[in-house]
């Protein structure tokens, strides 16, 4: 388990410490959660439902505690046990569903849902499930079909909170199209995901988590370079890019519409994501932006090094840098 998501657990539990050891049922039910985001793949999909239900937004005194997994798990009785492998398994199969669907980036929110609300609903069909994502791309028609399709009362706010305080802490494997190489695609979902999970600015940062806040956080070139540095097999930052190195390529007008592609005003960077919208860490509202391209001061567009770009990128930046080379193409063609 990576140590930014063992330091995040540990905080929670702090905060729980007291309220849990007034309630055995609670408690013990926390403890079954805990043992779910100690084994992998749930990770923190259960805790946030916790501190939500347990604490009724009262912060509780700071207690320490301190949670060992390997204790944990060796200590678990047969009953919570069994529990627990119906959890993983059930999780994996919509995991498996989800990506089958081509919808794996919805993979967090489905668990998360799930893990939270279905614990009563009889006769549960995954691929129906998983239909109701592929079908309802806005959060808000998805919860009101889940609602619909199984008689439940989710609210919408409330679960957002949730979800977005479960994105902020960890960087979803499943919103990489190619893990094994720096590209623009994953470069703009990296972008995306960032604004989605609601990353805070702070300076020199790289998409790791604040220790003091506990959200990730990034400033104007980190949201970029951390990118770069982050390495999705080992889900951890390496510190091998130390610069961001950009090629200013023209105006605005002469920008292909691939996500991915880089904005530049004179001093900040922005990451194009498509459908005329830009995602950037802003120094002004604290926080990763998404924005039209419109609205904002670019002036021009770019790449970064060691970002692999399409060749509808590599043919612009042709035709923008070497503008003799077509007419004297031309030329030849008409024997001039």
């Amino acid at each position: 388990m990576a140590e930014a998501i063992a330091a995040a657990a540990k905080a929670l539990l702090k905060k729980l410490a007291v309220d849990l050891a007034l309630d055995k049922d609670k408690r013990n039910k926390f403890l079954l959660i805990v043992g779910s985001i100690a084994v992998g793949a749930m990770l923190l999909l259960f805790a946030p439902i916790a501190v939500l239900s347990s604490i009724g937004g009262i912060e509780p005194p700071n207690v320490e505690l301190e949670f060992n997994e390997s204790d944990f798990l060796n200590n678990m009785d047969d009953e919570s046990r069994e529990k627990l492998a119906i959890i993983q398994a059930q999780g994996q199969a919509i995991e498996d569903a989800m990506i089958s669907a081509n919808i794996g980036s919805q993979t967090i929110k489905a668990k998360l849902i799930y893990l939270s609300f279905f614990e009563n609903v009889p006769n549960f069909d995954v691929q129906t499930y998983v239909n109701l994502f592929r079908d309802n791309h806005e959060d808000t028609a998805l919860i009101q079909a889940i609602n619909a399709e199984y008689g439940l009362e989710i609210d919408f706010d409330e679960f957002m909170r949730t979800y977005t305080f479960v994105m902020s802490t960890t960087i979803d494997p499943h919103m990489f199209t190619d893990s094994g190489t720096k590209n623009c695609a994953d470069l703009a979902a990296w972008a995306e995901n960032a604004y989605t999970s609601g990353w805070g600015f702070q300076e020199s940062s790289y998409g790791e988590i604040d220790e003091n806040l506990r959200y990730r956080c990034a400033d104007n070139v980190g949201l970029i370079m951390g990118y770069l540095r982050y390495m999705p097999s080992e889900k951890s930052f390496n510190t091998d890019v130390d610069t961001l190195i950009y090629n200013e390529i023209g105006a605005l007008d002469t920008m292909p519409d691939v996500a991915g592609i880089g904005l530049f005003d004179g001093n900040n960077f922005g990451v194009y994501v498509g459908n005329g919208k830009t995602v950037f860490a802003s120094y002004d509202v604290g926080n990763i932006v998404k924005s039209p391209v419109s609205e904002g001061n670019w002036v021009s567009w770019c790449t970064f090094e060691g970002i692999n770009y399409p060749q509808e990128v590599t043919d612009k930046i042709n035709e923008i840098q070497n503008p003799n080379e077509e007419n004297t193409e031309e030329e030849n063609e008409n024997g001039e």
